[in-house]
């Protein structure tokens, strides 16, 4: 599955001069966290979430008229005084958000969120803003996936192959300390890994590989450093 099977495709946003407080109502009015800001071209220029937002909730108690006074001692920069107390749009939003194409795979923009710590990443089609990805949306798109891929591997290297490949690109593990042996799309894995996590991460890469029938996980841990002088 793909970004554009699981996006929402009717997104709400805003343009660069849209006032906070009409941000504010869409937000509460569409029940949504976060509003991208486009410009002309319905390109992507920014974000505004509640986040960014809740700054001016913060600040409702300072002494507006001194605010140039921290300036000099510290307590804030200019830039910290134009997102809590910016008007528009541009003046408060998240510059160049993070954005992904319609044929994203859904395991690149989960792993894009979690990196980043992000909740949802717009999705773009020829640069322009056609859909929203949230993570409630990845988790209903996982939920409601089809475990049957279109096209399995048929014979035990290409198992094994996948397996490798699988680990390598997702897990952390590094492939060069752990076997993998397959046999009529049986997998024993055998080597050394840093910790439970991992080894239970190789599992899981093993068993999800199309054509494998059962999985014995063999792995010994030794966490980084021990053993090494």
């Amino acid at each position: 599955m793909q970004a554009i099977d699981i996006m929402t495709p009717k997104v709400v946003s805003v343009g660069p001069d849209a006032e906070v407080r009409d941000i504010a109502q869409l937000l509460l009015n569409h029940r949504i966290s976060a509003v991208p800001v486009v410009d002309d071209e319905h390109r992507v220029i920014g974000i505004v979430s509640e986040g960014d937002l809740m700054r001016r909730v913060k600040n409702d108690g300072d002494h507006r008229d001194a605010w140039w006074l921290t300036l000099f001692t510290g307590g804030k920069d200019a830039g910290d005084y134009v997102k809590s107390h910016g008007r528009k749009a541009h003046e408060v939003m998240t510059p160049n958000p993070m954005t992904v194409e319609e044929n994203t795979p859904l395991h690149t923009i989960a792993r894009m969120l979690e990196k980043h710590h992000i909740k949802r990443v717009p999705v773009l089609r020829d640069g322009k803003l056609v859909g929203i990805v949230s993570r409630a949306n990845l988790l209903q798109g996982i939920a409601n996936a089809e475990v049957a891929p279109t096209q399995s591997p048929t014979d035990d290297r290409q198992i094994r192959e996948a397996i490798l490949k699988e680990v390598e690109n997702n897990t952390g593990v590094q492939v060069e300390g752990i076997s993998v042996i397959v046999d009529g799309g049986a997998v024993e894995v055998w080597g050394l890994v840093e910790s439970l996590e991992q080894k239970q991460a190789v599992a899981v890469a093993a068993e999800n590989v199309p054509g494998v029938t059962k999985v014995e996980n063999h792995l010994g841990m030794m966490p980084r450093g021990v053993g090494y002088m």
